[in-house]
């Protein structure tokens, strides 16, 4: 059986490496290829740390960017098979790594259950008998990269010509993945890139062999099942098979927040849930014949696993998600920012995460991608962009340019958190004589963006003292919200105890459970939108504004009927709050808004 749960992916630089702490334990993880520059770092660090020669992969070198994700997984398989070896051959005494694989499992799991019947074990011979059949139940946890499929910049040669779609950031950090020795999952986010999935099919660690399985496979992180459906029959006909759906909740996750049309988690499960057989057919049809016509022999249906990840915090909810969705399991990320032995979080941040309350977490436009962003507000990135506005220099140097997009006032394409965009941007606006109110709202859009190519990266740095002169020590992160109700730092254990419920974490912490939560953001994001467009709203954002809302009372109609099978939640109170957000929906005259 082994773990139920894996550690989402945590922005650029926090899980970088998090397969290389938990993976011997069994527990699956995900580290971004984004940042070839932070991973080229990390092969640094990890090859010096393991007494292995490193020999630098320059900027300057054709196709830079997929050789040094190629070679930085490549030392992580290494590493982590070592790892596992040596676990496998140690003795089982008080304190060791293989002991600590199975006291970390559920105690539900019959690895778990043999273990402790060898704890109890008098007879020598049984003992060691029971000790090597432990050892054969000994798996890896999975190493999976993730890729943010719209973050693809398109990459010049010398002679300023753009160099090909193959050498685009998202595709040269696939390339760099499938030319890897890594057999895992990459798991692709952030919306739909056809060119990027057609891509995949060039690969042919993506496709069975024989009767063997594909020795890399793709994860969707999907937000609901319209888009999960037309990724993955775009996929099935190229003969490309999605290994698992990774549901994530809308707005109640860490790093960039996709918003939905107003769909809550519940509801979104209970479609897949419904309509998880029939999808399964119909994707395996597509898939049979693509394989069929490329290899000529009839594949077996592959298995697909369906997780949710967002905004769990207690046990009783994990297990309810998995036992009433029919889910395969659940992931768990932000309360893992405050477990230094899994994550790089600096000394620094780590106290203000554990200090911080609800207030400190919030729902920002931060991010240059447009895309709403899971902000801290008491990072050292955000104080440093309040005093850069103060000092009438808003706005970053910008050095990654992984994020680039904007061309207002330039042919190439820049950064709206760079210095360069917000001068130019606010020049704008100051020629536009408005009223204060809108002159301030304006001002903070365009100054609020952040730069997360190096923020996200600073606090990896920092905590493996890999800080070069004249570096920027400012540390961006974008937790969950969920974080606002973990509030000290924990070992590996004691997290993953509290996952299973042998600890409580959270024991007299008064928290909204994850469906109230989610209900909750989703209302205030819906409220500034109105707010932001207000007297401006044309009929199709008028449409947009009024259909999301219809969906937020059909979600709480649905979390109402939903209630007397909830084990964890305070019906009478969660019914309270249900009622409070429907009369706040019912209240809103968006159409007033248009108006004004």
């Amino acid at each position: 059986m082994g773990h139920s749960f894996h550690i989402p992916v945590l922005g650029l630089g926090f899980s970088v490496d998090t397969p290389l702490k938990v993976a011997r334990y069994g527990i699956s993880s995900v580290a971004s290829i984004v940042d070839d520059e932070m991973i080229e770092r990390m092969r640094e660090f990890h090859s010096k740390q393991n007494n292995i020669d490193y020999h630098p992969i320059r900027k300057v070198e054709m196709d830079h960017r997929a050789k040094r994700v190629k070679a930085y997984l490549n030392l992580v398989n290494m590493l982590i098979e070592s790892q596992h070896s040596e676990l496998k051959q140690e003795p089982f005494v008080e304190g060791s790594d293989i002991c600590r694989y199975f006291e970390l499992l559920p105690e539900s799991c019959q690895e778990q259950q043999v273990y402790k019947e060898m704890q109890f074990e008098t007879d020598p011979q049984k003992k060691e008998e029971l000790q090597n059949l432990l050892r054969t139940f000994i798996k890896k946890g999975d190493a999976e990269v993730n890729i943010m499929v719209k973050v693809d910049k398109v990459n010049l040669g010398k002679d300023g010509f753009p160099l090909g779609d193959k050498f685009t950031d998202a595709l040269a950090a696939l390339r760099g993945f499938a030319e890897s020795e890594l057999n895992t999952s990459v798991v692709l986010s952030a919306g739909m890139n056809p060119k990027l999935y057609t891509y995949l099919s060039e690969f042919e660690d993506f496709f069975p062999s024989a009767d063997k399985q594909a020795k890399k496979k793709v994860i969707l992180k999907v937000s609901d099942f319209r888009s999960a459906l037309i990724q993955a029959k775009f996929l099935a006909k190229k003969g490309l098979w999605v290994h698992e759906f990774r549901i994530e909740s809308g707005l109640n996750c860490g790093g960039h927040a996709f918003a939905t049309e107003g769909y809550l988690l519940g509801p979104i499960l209970e479609e897949f849930k419904e309509k998880r057989p029939s999808m399964l057919e119909d994707l395996y049809g597509i898939y049979k014949n693509a394989i069929v016509a490329k290899t000529g022999s009839e594949p077996r249906q592959p298995s697909t696993r369906f997780t949710v990840q967002g905004g769990i915090g207690t046990k009783a909810e994990d297990e309810f998600l998995r036992d009433y969705y029919k889910l395969d399991g659940t992931g768990w990320g932000s309360p893992f920012l405050l477990v230094p032995e899994v994550t790089n979080v600096d000394r620094d941040t780590l106290d203000l995460l554990k200090n911080a309350v609800e207030r400190d977490f919030y729902i920002s436009a931060a991010s240059p991608l447009g895309v709403p962003f899971n902000n801290f507000s008491k990072s050292t990135a955000e104080a440093l962009r309040l005093e850069r506005i103060a000092k009438g220099r808003p706005g970053s140097p910008c050095t990654k340019k992984f994020l680039v997009s904007n061309t207002e006032f330039t042919s190439d394409p820049i950064c709206t958190a760079s210095r360069e965009y917000q001068k130019l941007k606010l020049e704008e606006l100051d020629k536009l004589d408005l009223p204060e109110n809108e002159y301030k709202r304006r001002f903070n859009n365009i100054t609020e963006k952040l730069c997360l190519c190096v923020g996200l990266c600073t606090s990896a740095i920092l905590k493996n003292d890999m800080l070069k002169p004249r570096e920027n020590r400012a540390v961006a992160i974008c937790p969950g919200p969920n974080t606002a109700y973990f509030n000290d730092i924990y070992t590996l254990n004691e997290l993953v105890g509290h996952i299973y419920g042998r600890t409580d974490l959270l024991k007299d912490i008064k928290r909204p459970n994850l469906f109230i939560k989610e209900l909750h953001l989703y209302v205030d994001y819906l409220k500034k939108d109105i707010e932001n467009n207000e007297g401006n709203l044309n009929d199709k954002k008028l449409k947009q504004l009024e259909n999301f809302r219809s969906e937020l009372l059909r979600g709480i109609a649905y979390y109402r009927s939903l209630l007397p099978q909830i084990p964890f939640a305070d019906k009478y109170q969660m019914d309270i709050e249900l009622s409070t957000f429907q009369n706040q929906l019912e209240a809103l005259n968006i159409s007033q808004s248009a108006e004004v």
